[in-house]
């Protein structure tokens, strides 16, 4: 018997190329994104949820919108010419009411004046000077009180009068014919000062 040599399997075809995908539908990816229209909810709808947070943060703002600490009254002001001067040295008497529930820490204390020629702020004079004021000018002491020194303090719903005296720099007829003129209290750890107006 002759010996068989095995025959060698057929060598499959060459592929022709590659395997066909089929057709499906075509994708316009410039309009499925980048635009507006696919991305962002309706504009009505945009603008009302706008108008709701701008509403929310006005009515917060108001609500927590800063109030001074006190209240009261400026009962009293005595101002005489320094001599050979142009200025006015005034004693202002007022009553100050703490009105908040916590202690009113008093920082510093300012005279203000509105005038025709125009608005100036002066820093109240020290408390010990008072008494040498007194004596230079008899008619500072009509109507005045103790001094309001810095750092007093005034507890919640506590009212006390007191004076400040300052200078303001315009002659005294001036000052008599001026618009306001008021005490600026600032307390410590306040953004708003108490102004007791007259």
């Amino acid at each position: 018997m002759p010996d068989q040599t095995p025959v060698p399997p057929p060598t499959p075809p060459a592929p022709a190329g590659p395997p066909a995908i089929p057709a499906g539908p075509t994708i316009n990816i410039g309009e499925e994104y980048g635009t507006a229209k696919k991305n962002l909810p309706p504009a009505k709808i945009v603008l009302i949820a706008i108008g709701v947070v701008a509403l929310v943060v006005l009515i917060a703002s108001f609500l927590e919108r800063a109030t001074p600490q006190a209240s009261g009254s400026l009962d009293n002001v005595a101002a005489v010419q320094i001599p050979d001067q142009s200025s006015t040295m005034v004693a202002l008497t007022f009553t100050l009411h703490n009105t908040s529930d916590k202690t009113l820490y008093v920082h510093t204390l300012q005279g203000s004046l509105k005038s025709a020629g125009g608005d100036s702020t002066a820093d109240a004079v020290s408390a010990v000077d008072f008494d040498r004021y007194f004596q230079a000018f008899p008619a500072l002491k009509s109507a005045a009180q103790p001094a309001l020194p810095p750092e007093t303090k005034i507890q919640p719903g506590e009212s006390v009068t007191r004076s400040i005296i300052v200078a303001f720099p315009v002659a005294l007829d001036v000052f008599n014919q001026r618009k306001s003129v008021s005490v600026v209290i600032w307390p410590y750890d306040q953004t708003v000062p108490v102004t007791l107006t007259k």
